[in-house]
């Protein structure tokens, strides 16, 4: 009568997963794509999403850094998680207790506990035994998919809630043991599926944009944003003019246009879409008027264009076609204005004096800090096997480009995309913005759920407005940099909604309600509107300002 009732529920639980698939299906595509021949199928999530786990720190003395406890990846983390529960299903079938199945393998009952919830992973060569000692191969165990309709269900509610969207709702993480019914789990993920589904739709401005962007971050993250062949190519070019040392000129740059057959000609009616034209017919190309030499100088539009020649790219034929093209651009303008043997050994001896610093590499080489501080990413993990973050924020705290590989907990939205995004206003980009005088860099100690950062900011004013350059490293790689010694120093446990986005609660009592502002559009093409009872507008910033403003 039991196994009866097992096969009973069995079989209406996998009836209730293939209609729940089915119901995500057409206008409502799911975030997973669920199988119900026999087992649900749970697929890995794609390369452009890394969700984040939300992880306590060890220490919060002010003197001491917070060191994240030991951290997998979103994918091995995913990995543990399926093999535990292939494991507990395994274990079931075959009626053996925690118990039983550690005194066949010798260990503890709670390590075996561990294992099954994803907590800790058992050791490669102790697999063998656990599948001997489950009656199963290896390949059953490992493989990457979920062994049942409930277990994959149980999976996919906990990537729900270990991702940034749920950390951000400030709401309490529901645990799915065996008391829970199996209806209640799978309304559970629907739920889930149908609000990730809505926030993917509110957050695609453009959606392409924004995945093409984020692949093409993993993709750099994954090469320590160094491409060893552009940097051979800006060695030859360089070689090709007699560059030797110091900052390229403008002469050596019209050289390596010569030398491509063109001829520079600065105009003054580009169309302001552009930065470049290149007439491939006639040989010309034609730069806008603050290229000129004396001018504002901008040698990297010209080296951009001559780096598309170089490159042999053709029309692009996708918007990712178009991203990697810029990138290879952009990057061959940056290694031939600062040429990476010039520049990794003015970085080693500014490291061996424990003195580097973005502004000294900037005036070095007579670039732009943004463009310093990108090109120190390029080098300083590659070369010195230091881990670096980069943030080049707007005036709002929103986020305009960024890159890291140390693991600092950027904003993400469901798709993962990062631009747009709004930093906490406890990272040194957005306190560099309140010091009245901006001319030095700011540095500071930030303590975040994934460990204490480092990071030296320059403010500085576009057209588009106020911006801030953010360059920053771990704690640990701090003691290379000029300015460790400063004291200051922020606490942020964003996305957790209390750290800077709820009002204090005091203000929230005396406002809430009271306020209707008329809210600024937003024009970037990356950027969502920040969720809100007011589309853009920024709850806790419009009570403070009531609050003051009530008092006078």
């Amino acid at each position: 009568m039991v196994v009866h009732d097992s096969r009973e529920r069995a079989t209406r639980l996998t009836s209730r997963t293939a209609d729940l698939a089915r119901s995500s299906s057409g206008t409502s595509p799911p975030v997973e794509q669920w199988r119900s021949d026999r087992t649900a199928r749970l697929l890995l999530p794609g390369s452009a999403v890394r969700p984040r786990i939300a992880l306590l720190p060890t220490e919060s003395s002010k003197g001491a850094p917070l060191v994240p406890r030991n951290r997998p990846l979103a994918e091995d983390a995913h990995h543990a998680l399926v093999l535990g529960a292939r494991l507990r299903h395994y274990r079931t079938t075959a009626r053996m207790t925690l118990d039983d199945l550690a005194a066949e393998l010798g260990t503890s009952a709670s390590r075996i506990s561990l294992i099954e919830n994803g907590h800790r992973e058992p050791r490669p060569s102790e697999l063998p035994a656990f599948a001997r000692a489950l009656g199963v191969s290896v390949e059953d165990l490992i493989r990457l998919e979920a062994p049942d309709d409930r277990s994959g269900l149980e999976l996919e509610l906990r990537r729900f809630q270990d991702s940034p969207a749920f950390s951000g709702l400030g709401l309490p993480a529901v645990k799915t043991g065996r008391g829970m019914p199996d209806d209640v789990l799978v309304v559970l993920v629907g739920l889930h599926r149908e609000l990730e589904r809505r926030a993917r739709t509110a957050s695609a401005t453009p959606e392409e944009a924004r995945l093409r962007n984020t692949q093409q971050r993993a993709m750099m993250r994954a090469r320590n944003n160094h491409l060893p062949e552009i940097e051979r190519l800006a060695e030859e070019r360089l070689r090709a003019v007699g560059h030797v040392a110091g900052a390229l000129t403008h002469r050596e740059v019209h050289l390596m246009v010569e030398q491509l057959g063109l001829e520079v000609v600065y105009v003054d009616d580009l169309p302001r879409s552009t930065r470049s034209i290149t007439d491939v017919a006639n040989g010309r190309i034609y730069l806008p008027a603050a290229s000129i030499p004396g001018g504002h100088g901008l040698r990297s539009i010209a080296l951009q264009a001559v780096a598309h020649q170089l490159l042999g790219h053709t029309p692009p034929e996708s918007y990712a076609d178009f991203l990697h093209q810029r990138l290879e651009i952009n990057y061959f303008a940056a290694a031939c204005l600062m040429p990476q043997r010039q520049s990794v050994e003015f970085l080693a001896n500014r490291r061996k004096a424990r003195d580097l610093a973005v502004e000294d590499f900037r005036d070095a080489f007579g670039v732009t800090h943004e463009a310093a501080a990108l090109r120190m990413t390029n080098l300083m993990t590659e070369h010195f096997g230091i881990h670096v973050h980069f943030l080049r924020v707007g005036a709002d705290g929103e986020v305009l480009k960024a890159y890291e590989n140390d693991d600092l907990p950027l904003p993400v939205d469901v798709t993962g995309a990062v631009e747009g995004q709004i930093v906490c206003r406890r990272w040194a980009a957005r306190r560099a913005a309140e010091r009245a005088h901006r001319t030095t860099e700011y540095r500071q100690y930030t303590d975040t759920p994934a460990g204490t950062y480092w990071a030296s900011v320059q403010t500085g004013q576009s057209t588009q407005g106020p911006f801030a350059i953010t360059f920053g490293v771990p704690f640990d790689d701090a003691r290379w940099f000029r300015g460790r010694e400063t004291t200051h120093r922020q606490t942020s446990t964003c996305p957790d909604p209390s750290c800077c986005r709820r009002p204090p609660s005091d203000l929230e009592a005396r406002w809430a309600g009271k306020a209707w502002p008329s809210a600024r559009l937003h024009a970037q093409i990356l950027a969502s509107l920040p969720a809100g009872r007011f589309p853009g507008v920024d709850e806790a910033e419009i009570y403070s300002y009531l609050e003051r403003h009530a008092r006078s």
